[in-house]
């Protein structure tokens, strides 16, 4: 299915497979079933060994890597993370995403935008997607604490990496991985000056996390707060538009 083009009119096919378990988390779940394997059949201690193998099923469900249909529409931007949408609020983008880098190439304007973060459980998938395409103007990683990633001063205080990513025509969108509680490395797919395309794979952070993103100013997300999101899937917000949205839990 990959490569493949879908659209709302039936083109295309569709059907449910297996996700992939990303190489990064392959090392992990097979260490675990080896040592599950040696407690089992080596030194016979059933009460670690079947524990241990159920959690390298665990661990594999982490790291799995699943297909998704991404949005081909300029003007969508899409959600970098599956997980919930845990805090919107108007901040002002981190000062690594606003000055000039080195070579004198600017950020993100002053002022005051929207963030939407998206807080992701031990249950979501991992892989972290690129909100739209373009080059990858910077990528800053800053050690720091690992608190909750739920909380909102996680994102001036924890381990993070920013990215930026800019558009042919000068848009330009920064987010933020951020490392949470349990969360202990932040591991980029993508470097400065690589050129990637809207929904593409660019790192993952390992065990319980945070994403955030800073919409362009006039931009209003068409998510709700304490929505389900899927990343390279699920359209964060569309540019230039700004409309109140409500939902109800139900």
């Amino acid at each position: 299915m990959a490569g493949e083009i879908l659209d709302n009119k039936g083109r295309g096919e569709a059907g449910w497979s297996w996700p992939a378990i990303h190489s990064e988390g392959r090392k992990f779940g097979i260490a675990t079933v080896a040592i599950s394997m040696v407690f089992l059949l080596l030194v016979d201690w059933d009460i670690v060994g079947w524990p241990l193998l159920a959690l390298s099923g665990g661990v594999f469900a982490f790291f799995r890597d699943p297909e998704r249909v991404v949005p081909q529409d300029e003007n969508v931007i899409v959600s970098p993370a599956d997980g919930l949408i845990s805090l919107i609020s108007e901040v002002e983008p981190p000062v690594e995403l606003q000055v000039e880098d080195a070579s004198g190439q600017k950020g993100l304007p002053p002022g005051s935008v929207t963030r939407v973060s998206i807080f992701m459980s031990v249950f979501d998938v991992h892989i972290n997607r690129s909100p739209i395409g373009g080059i990858v103007k910077r990528v800053i990683y800053i050690p720091g604490k690992f608190m909750n990633a739920d909380l909102d001063k996680a994102s001036e205080e924890n381990e993070r990496q920013h990215i930026l990513v800019e558009r042919p025509d000068g848009l330009a969108i920064g987010f933020t991985q951020i490392a949470g509680l349990v969360a202990r490395r932040i591991i980029p797919f993508v470097k400065s000056g690589d050129m990637i395309a809207v929904g593409q794979r660019i790192g993952l952070i390992r065990f319980g996390s945070r994403v955030d993103v800073y919409l362009p100013a006039g931009t209003s997300p068409k998510v709700l707060l304490g929505q389900k999101v899927i990343a390279g899937e699920t359209i964060l917000a569309e540019l230039g538009e700004q409309k109140l949205l409500e939902g109800i839990s139900q």
